[in-house]
């Protein structure tokens, strides 16, 4: 084979992979190790606070900064389970888009709210409790807000809403939410909330379960959501009371897993062929001396016991069905502009099909998301919204933003 020839093969190869062995354990490990380091509350708001609405009820609030020119105030409805925290990334978002002031709040049994009968979670004692915070928050007058909401959240938007409880309510967005899947959804509420872990050995741990469950496909946002679910079994205080964490509390949880997959073979413990060392995979192995297993054994798991959800949702069952009977003629027959965001076409049940059909309400699909739509895809959600509202001359463009019709 000539010289010439011999270069134009090897032009046509792909390139050498430059030094060491190929599939080497450490690159794997290296490739594979995702930073569960809890995010801090004050990195998307610039301020919380505890409103005494009176004696029995004080509620935990979370707000980003007055915007530069006037605009609406978005109040922020979580869902069932969540906090006020599950609304960071997207307070971040909209108020870089839009000039608008985000108001996040705690809603009862939640987060850091406090209030004497937490276990009454009907839709007009969620509803009324919003009513009052937001007369206690703003008692000369309330400022034009819009009401976003997100599952439960946004059950109890359109309830509150519906009952007409304070002044200057332009519009609404439900997220994810449709009675029809709703009530079809509770009968097997239960079995998800059973198959759940009950606790959790450290905050990064319960972070990754959000991941690896599926709750929250953006690892960012469950960094600082998740730990405004749990609370500290010994100081029975919420998670994000704990924070920002020591570095050795981060080094043990990095090393640590309660969620072995048993039917998977772990690529990290990928051994060499007798006589196939190197000086260089001899030193890895010294190097994995200190390398702590995961807890594995049901003994193990039951001292880890160190972190618990902040809500028994399981205990809230009989108030579901007020949740979502009755919510999509309600929405419909609200008197605002209205917007539905789903992770899915398939949600809609056969009231808003018809409505839709009709254009009583605007309605947005967003793909390649579950649930918890505005923690999955932050930015997106903020971009229907802001365009929404820009649209309807409620809020102007911050920044470069551009508004876009639905669907282009």
């Amino acid at each position: 084979m000539s010289s010439l020839q011999r270069t134009m093969l090897k032009g046509k190869l792909p390139p050498t992979i430059p030094g060491g062995r190929i599939g080497r354990a450490d690159s794997f490990k290296k490739s594979r190790i995702r930073d569960y380091k809890p995010g801090m509350w004050n990195e998307f708001f610039a301020e919380k606070e505890d409103i005494v609405v009176d004696d029995q009820r004080t509620f935990r609030i979370y707000r980003t900064k007055q915007p530069e020119k006037p605009g609406p105030v978005l109040l922020l409805l979580h869902g069932g389970g969540y906090s006020a925290l599950t609304w960071a990334h997207f307070c971040s978002e909209v108020t870089s888009m839009i000039h608008c002031q985000c108001l996040s709040i705690d809603l009862r049994g939640h987060g850091d709210s406090k209030v004497d009968d937490e276990d009454d979670l009907s839709a007009d004692t969620l509803a009324k409790d919003i009513g009052d915070l937001i007369l206690k928050l703003y008692p000369e007058e309330v400022p034009q807000m819009y009401v976003v909401g997100h599952s439960m959240g946004g059950a109890i938007a359109v309830h509150f809403a519906h009952m007409a409880l304070v002044p200057n309510l332009i519009g609404i967005t439900v997220i994810d939410v449709v009675e029809g899947t709703a009530m079809e959804a509770l009968a097997s509420m239960q079995s998800f909330l059973r198959s759940r872990p009950k606790y959790f050995q450290s905050i990064p741990n319960a972070i990754e379960w959000c991941i690896r469950s599926g709750q929250v496909r953006n690892v960012d946002s469950a960094k600082v959501s998740m730990p405004g679910q749990i609370i500290n079994c010994t100081t029975n205080k919420l998670a994000t009371n704990d924070l920002p964490l020591p570095d050795e509390v981060l080094e043990e949880a990095h090393h640590t897993s309660m969620f072995p997959n048993p039917f998977s073979i772990s690529e990290d413990e990928e051994v060499s062929p007798p006589g196939d060392e190197t000086p260089e995979t001899s030193s890895d192995n010294s190097a994995g001396a200190d390398f702590k297993k995961p807890i594995t054994t049901k003994s193990a798991t039951e001292a880890a016991k160190n972190y618990t959800w902040r809500i028994d949702l399981s205990k809230s069952e009989k108030y579901w069905v007020g949740w979502f009977s009755g919510l999509s003629e309600k929405f419909l027959n609200l008197r605002l502009p209205k917007q539905l965001l789903l992770a899915s076409i398939d949600g809609l049940d056969r009231t808003l099909t018809v409505g839709q059909m009709q254009g009583r309400f605007q309605m947005q699909v967003l793909a390649r998301c579950g649930h918890a739509v505005h923690e999955d895809r932050p930015h997106e959600v903020a971009e229907v919204i802001s365009g929404y509202l820009i649209r309807n001359r409620f809020a102007e463009a911050a920044g470069e933003f551009r508004c876009h019709m639905p669907s282009c």
